[in-house]
């Protein structure tokens, strides 16, 4: 039996998110590559998540605090929310919920962002995201159904 992959589409990893990883294929769209990221980020892979950052955002110098941040980060889950193309055919936008926690602390936090994502000769980048708030008595973004402030926001 073969490793689910973090992503969460219930692929096998060699199938999903690995060929990205090793370079064997890209990511054909911006919600392949947010799911590769955060793949990564579970993995710990700063290298290529170094790589998936658009070339203007000069991401290697976050490299060292990567690395440091992966070591006490645990990502818990990943919730795609919604995709949408961009102003021209090379831009593309992906709302996502991702839970994870941190050091010692064992409760859970939301990263809830959307993301822009630009593509360069074929390639898709991560480029920015603009952070999002719930509010107090939305649904939860991370999919469980509860209220955000007797979820994620509390």
């Amino acid at each position: 039996m073969s490793e689910t992959c973090p992503c969460g589409t219930g692929e096998p990893y060699r199938l999903c998110c690995r060929p990205y990883h090793t370079g064997d294929a890209v990511a054909p769209t911006p919600v392949a590559l947010m799911r590769s990221r955060y793949t990564a980020y579970v993995m710990n892979d700063v290298p290529y998540l170094l790589a998936s950052w658009h070339p203007d955002c000069r991401a290697d110098q976050w490299r060292e605090s990567l690395a440091e941040s992966a070591a006490h980060t645990r990502w818990l889950g990943l919730r795609i929310l919604d995709e949408a193309p961009g102003s021209h055919p090379d831009e593309g936008f992906v709302e996502f919920a991702a839970r994870f926690s941190e050091g010692d602390d064992p409760r859970p936090h939301l990263l809830h962002e959307r993301s822009r994502f630009l593509r360069i000769n074929e390639r898709w980048y991560y480029r920015d995201g603009t952070h999002l708030q719930s509010g107090r008595n939305d649904a939860c973004p991370c999919g469980s159904g509860k209220k955000y402030k007797k979820c994620c926001g509390q």
